[in-house]
Parts: C-alpha cells; structure tokens; sequence
C-alpha cells in the first residue's frame, strides 16, 4: 500500500497528513508544523528541516501538495509560494514524486463540490479517514490533499486499464 503525504503549506502553520491508500484510507498522522516568529529564511528553513524529518519517520512514498490560489495579497501569495517551494524542495531532496493539487480539485475530491468550506473539509476528512478526534483546520486541509491525490491516482489506474483493454492510448 502507498503512503501519502499531503501537505498544506504555510508561512506561519504548514499542515501535514500520511495516509495509506488502501481500499479505505487510513491515517497515519495528521498534525501542523507551528512555525516560530522567526525571520520569513528561519521559517522557510524549519519547514523545509521539519518535513524532511517527517519523511524520514514516516516513510511516505510520494507527496501531494496544495497549489497557489490567486490572493489579492501579493505579498502573502509571494510567502504562500516559497513555503510551498520549502516543502516541495523537502520532498523532492528525499527522491519523492509530487503532485499538485488546486484548492477546487482538494474540494471536489473530498466533498464533491468545488466550493465546500473549511468545516465540511473537516468533517469529511474525519468521516473518510475514520477520525474521532477533531481536526485544525490545516491538518485536515493536509489530509485532504493526500485523499485527493488517492482518488486521483486511483481514477487515472482505472482510465489507464480501460485504455489498455480498448486498445487505444491513456
């Protein structure tokens, strides 16, 4: 069974989930790297050191992450990115596959619609994971985006195999 890291990244709060995707996903961890006020490179560097020591512990075989959305903030969109760059960097120094995802994607997967808030994240990760605890809200966005890219590696297997019985290309 592969495990996933989802990761929704921040300048203040980077969420963190591993999950194995197995015919029901189940949850490894799911928790928050909390950041220290700390000059922005000190914090790009703890999230990059911290998830590096996740992967370590946890094994992860590939991560998925969350992507940019558009803010009317540039400065908060510019931090968004390098603590996305941080992760990535962390999950691409240990040799592991990222996928990105959009915020929309993350929601459609999980709760069916592409405009659901941060309580329905919540709860449907809890329900798909089997949590009884509840969840911050970054650590649930992170589980999220390891549950998107569970149901999207496995609908691209699915359209892979009916290609491959058609005969035509995926």
């Amino acid at each position: 069974m592969a495990r996933i890291l989802g990761i929704d990244p921040g300048s203040t709060v980077t969420g963190f989930a591993v999950v194995e995707a197995g015919a029901q996903p189940r949850s490894i961890i799911i928790d928050c790297i909390r950041l220290p006020r700390a000059a922005f490179a000190v914090r790009l560097g703890l999230i990059f050191e911290r998830l590096s020591e996740i992967i370590e512990q946890y094994r992860p075989d590939e991560m998925a992450i969350e992507d940019v959305f558009v803010s009317r903030n540039a400065s908060s969109a510019l931090k968004l990115g390098q603590a996305r760059g941080a992760a990535i960097c962390a999950g691409a120094a240990k040799g592991l596959p990222v996928s990105e995802y959009t915020p929309t994607q993350i929601k459609q997967a999980i709760v069916g619609r592409g405009h659901a808030d941060k309580t329905q994240i919540q709860h449907m990760v809890r329900m798909l994971l089997g949590v009884t605890t509840p969840l911050q809200a970054d650590a649930a966005d992170a589980a999220g985006v390891a549950v998107c890219h569970i149901h999207h590696s496995r609908s691209a297997a699915r359209m892979k195999i009916a290609a491959s019985t058609t005969g035509r290309r995926a």
